[in-house]
């Protein structure tokens, strides 16, 4: 059982958002927007970019539909981000809710992806965590802009991450046989759908609650296997 990779991008996100941390005290209240508005345009067109990878779109689709009827009935964002704002109260209570913002952003944009699951699988596998260390980079530069704009919640992503990807590094004996390369499509296209809303929600123009599309991709597989049973 490996987590090394696991262990490496949660560090990452750690020491990349406090090195944005220390740049955030010399940028300007616009100057912070304005970052964050090119942020949310560069998740958007990931998410775009991700979506375009789906092997059956009707899969997709009923995927996203059913999960956020699970998301709204048990109010995945609502949790997501009370745990935010009980943090925001324990450790940076003068932050005014940016802090919750920043954890319920980042939590979704580091742990949505095919690279999180794949990358977790082969860590857990073989302890090959090349495509973590990949993630990691990528993950660290969001989290160094995303600090420098909205503070000190970020950070705090990493606890999500290394409980999410940890999971299915130690799970993956049972997971592996599952991923098939149409099931990672569609879960790559679920997943940048997802992130495609989180990017709207960062420049403002929506407030999608997208942690209620969540439960999307654990049902994903399952509607999978449903539509191969009956041969659609």
């Amino acid at each position: 059982m490996f987590m090394t990779g696991t262990i490496i991008n949660a560090s990452a996100i750690v020491a990349a958002g406090l090195i944005g941390l220390m740049l955030r005290k010399g940028i300007p209240e616009n100057m912070s927007r304005t970052m964050q508005d090119g942020l949310g345009l560069l998740v958007l067109v990931i998410g775009i970019q991700y979506g375009f990878k789906a092997d059956n779109l009707a899969i997709v689709a009923l995927s996203l539909a059913t999960g956020a009827i699970i998301g709204e009935w048990r109010q995945w964002e609502a949790r997501l981000e009370q745990w935010g704002i009980y943090l925001q109260n324990r450790f940076d209570n003068n932050n005014g809710g940016q802090f919750a913002r920043g954890f319920v952003t980042a939590t979704l944009l580091f742990c949505v992806g095919a690279m999180a699951v794949v990358g977790s699988l082969e860590d857990g596998l073989t302890g090959n965590y090349q495509i973590l260390l990949v993630k990691s980079i990528l993950d660290g530069i969001f989290s160094l802009l995303f600090a420098a704009s909205m503070g000190i919640g970020v950070l705090f992503s990493a606890f999500p991450v290394l409980i999410y990807q940890g999971a299915i590094s130690l799970g993956a004996g049972f997971l592996k046989p599952l991923m098939t390369e149409p099931m990672l499509n569609n879960i790559t296209s679920c997943g940048g759908i997802i992130i495609a809303g989180l990017g709207l929600n960062l420049i403002g123009l929506t407030r999608i609650r997208v942690a209620n599309l969540l439960p999307g991709l654990i049902i994903l597989p399952f509607i999978m296997m449903l539509f191969s049973f009956l041969s659609i």
